[in-house]
């Protein structure tokens, strides 16, 4: 089973869920979507951000009850 690529740690940016390996919140993810920031310029400007990083951070979102703003 692949290594899940959101985790959630306490001892991280206080617990929120990040990309795993990264202080990349999936809160920041969904904001700069929702805002309009396409995922190629959100993915340049973070480098150890990827698109499948992205891809789970929104689905994460879509399949939680969390409150991170749907992109």
């Amino acid at each position: 089973m692949p290594a899940p690529l959101i985790v959630s740690d306490p001892n991280v940016m206080m617990g929120k869920p990040v990309v795993a390996g990264t202080r990349i919140t999936v809160e920041l993810i969904c904001e700069e979507l929702a805002a309009g920031t396409p995922a190629a310029e959100l993915i340049a400007g973070h480098p150890l951000l990827t698109p499948e990083a992205v891809t789970a951070a929104t689905e994460y979102v879509r399949t939680s009850d969390h409150k991170e703003p749907k992109p």
